[in-house]
């Protein structure tokens, strides 16, 4: 069904960002706009996009309909045709509910946080165009429409982290990040070339991808679902291309909690289930990924028990939690990945401004242990915080248990035990590091008086709310053994190529497992960290501390091994080979030019010279040649 909402659920907060870039750039010069205008542009349009896709999903609840938008034909090129075309279904309206409105929660956090600030205008420009990219990714109709909304979130996230482009850390972040993911966008691309090329079918919309499957063979699609995948590496931060999600909480923590429970790292886990038909078809691909996800999941997990940053801490769970999405995925029980995409964002972006709203009472520290040696009175922070922290470590009835379960219980299902039991152990160490750090930045004695913070409404408003949805969003798929009706996987059955088909003892052992391991994890953090002495020197940062020197390998083999070749290519082979070659083949030119310039000396009689003997020449040859 076609209609002309879904256009409008991205240009609301476009707008926001025009009208915010253009408030800002007149006020650099005028300096009369309140900060109010800018916070009523910015946390209005994304509420507009919201209430417009809360009607379209009301109205597709009733009526059983898809909506699609054509606005025109952007490319047509011989068997090229692209068209600018936007597509309302059950997935891309259940992700743009949620990302709309986590995003516009979050946009109220950033009034509160970043009051005052030079720059709060050009923020809330950036932000809601990081929202308005989001949304064209999620409801592009083709992947090439996609693409645009893919590199709008990378190009935002550039902008955003590093804001404060003053400090040399944060513009190296800033250059990593949107380095690292431009490797991703490379397989990406090329992932929907190799697509266009091996169907032989003008239409690149993803209904006609879908239809035209059978005209190519099996390994071409091989070839097209792992290249599509490498963009998801990047842009979902899996191994390899992970180490620039650490690195960009050097921007302001709203931005943080955008990036991690809305926008950009879920773009990837969106764009393998909206290629589920492709994906469902070839499932070597699919367990390809969901051992990536593993071992990300896990590999992000053992990193995080020995950082120090609080930002970076919950950074490295992100990278996990998406791990879990694409061990679902990878396994076909779609529905489950985006129900943990779902869940996640609650929780996750309660539990970044929570830490923000601990970094601002501090006056920005960000060391964990400091943290806590200077620990500040904030009741509402301290509270969701801990809803934050049980509900990501996988504890009934918070919403992270039922969405993680679902998960376990997949792998378990398909005997990949390999992945099972890695993911287990991945749910221990997230409830240990989660713990440690709830334990030591809220918990922990520190010997000094503490004194109560004021918390603007702005900042704990939105940290209530989605505490309410960290707590009870995981009913709305509840199992059927609990008596629920599994309501996020009867909106997304369409995608699913397998469901859990488990005995409800067989689920029951498995739920309760993952509790004990659970519990496990917080009883040694809770041993180890809620009375741990704060004025013994801090933890040995040590091989784990230090990423596993991922880092410095990555800097050697790719960076420094870059950067040596072109030098080489620069000082030896441009310089001394091709230029030289080149210059001393333009000597003789050069030779010869001077010689003949000699005869252009402005001369009038020596022109005349010139021209007599070639009068004279001509004559002599008519001469000889004609016997006249």
């Amino acid at each position: 069904m076609s209609t002309n909402l879904l256009i409008w659920i991205i240009l609301s907060p476009l707008l926001g960002a025009i009208l915010n870039g253009g408030l800002y750039f007149y006020n650099i010069k005028k300096q009369k706009i309140s900060q109010n205008y800018f916070a009523i542009i910015g946390t209005l349009t994304p509420l507009i996009a919201f209430l417009i896709t809360l009607s379209l999903f009301l109205r597709m609840l009733e009526e059983k309909i898809i909506f699609k938008q054509h606005l025109f034909t952007w490319l047509n090129v011989e068997n090229l045709n692209v068209d600018m075309a936007f597509l309302g279904d059950n997935l891309s309206i259940f992700m743009s509910m949620f990302v709309t409105f986590v995003g516009w929660l979050i946009h109220i956090y950033a009034v509160g946080y970043m009051k005052g600030d030079e720059g709060f205008g050009k923020f809330f420009a950036y932000f809601n165009l990081f929202l308005a990219s989001m949304l064209i990714l999620v409801l592009a109709d083709n992947p090439v429409i996609l693409f645009i909304g893919w590199e709008g979130v990378g190009v935002c996230s550039y902008l955003l982290i590093k804001f404060y482009y003053g400090s040399k850390e944060n513009v190296e972040a800033a250059n990593k990040a949107f380095i690292v993911n431009r490797v991703g966008d490379f397989g990406f691309l090329l992932g929907v070339a190799t697509l266009f090329f091996a169907l032989g079918q003008v239409d690149l919309s993803f209904s006609s991808i879908e239809a035209n499957l059978g005209n190519t063979t099996n390994g071409w699609l091989l070839l097209a679902g792992f290249l599509l995948f490498v963009g998801a590496m990047g842009k979902s931060a899996q191994i390899p291309l992970y180490t620039w999600l650490p690195d960009a909480m050097a921007g302001p923590t709203p931005i943080s909690a955008l990036i991690h429970a809305a926008t950009m790292v879920t773009a990837g886990v969106y764009m393998v289930a909206r290629f589920h038909f492709l994906y469902s078809g070839i499932e070597e691909i699919g367990t390809f990924i969901a051992y990536i996800g593993a071992f990300s999941a896990l590999l992000a997990a053992i990193i995080a028990t020995r950082q120090t940053d609080i930002k970076k801490i919950l950074a490295y769970s992100t990278m996990s939690q998406l791990g879990y999405m694409f061990i679902a995925v990878g396994l076909g029980f779609y529905s489950s990945g985006l129900f943990h995409v779902f869940t996640h964002a609650f929780f996750k972006a309660m539990l970044f401004m929570g830490a923000g709203g601990v970094i601002i009472a501090l006056h920005h520290e960000q060391n964990i242990f400091n943290i806590a040696k200077h620990r500040a009175i904030l009741p509402i922070i301290s509270a969701t915080f801990l809803v934050g922290v049980i509900a990501i470590s996988g504890i009934p009835p918070f919403s992270g248990f039922f969405s993680k379960d679902a998960i376990l219980a997949a792998a378990f299902q398909e005997e990949h035990y390999v992945i099972y039991a890695i993911a287990l152990f991945t749910a221990f160490l997230t409830a240990f590091y989660m713990f440690r750090l709830y334990f030591i930045v809220f918990v922990t004695p520190n010997g000094h008086d503490k004194e109560y913070v004021y918390t603007s409404r702005t900042i704990t408003f939105p940290l209530l709310v989605l505490a309410i949805g960290a707590i009870g969003a995981g009913f709305l798929n509840l199992p059927s053994i609990f008596g629920g009706s599994h309501m996020v996987d009867s909106w997304l059955g369409s995608l699913n190529s397998k469901t859990i088909t488990l005995s409800h003892s067989t689920e029951y052992i498995l739920m309760a497992l993952s509790v004990i391991v659970a519990a496990l994890g917080i009883f040694i953090a809770y041993k180890k960290y809620a009375n741990y002495d704060l004025e013994k020197p801090e933890l040995e940062v040590g091989f784990v501390g230090r990423k596993l020197y991922v880092d410095e390998l990555y800097d050697f083999v790719f960076v420094r091994s870059s950067k040596a070749i072109s030098c080489f290519i620069d000082k030896v082979l441009d310089a001394k080979i091709i230029d030289a070659f080149i210059m001393k083949c333009s000597v003789g030119f050069v030779a010869i030019g001077r010689k003949v310039a000699l005869i252009q000396n402005a001369n009038v009689r020596f022109y005349a010279v010139f021209m007599l003997a070639g009068m004279s020449c001509i004559f002599v040859y008519l001469y000889l040649k004609l016997g006249l």
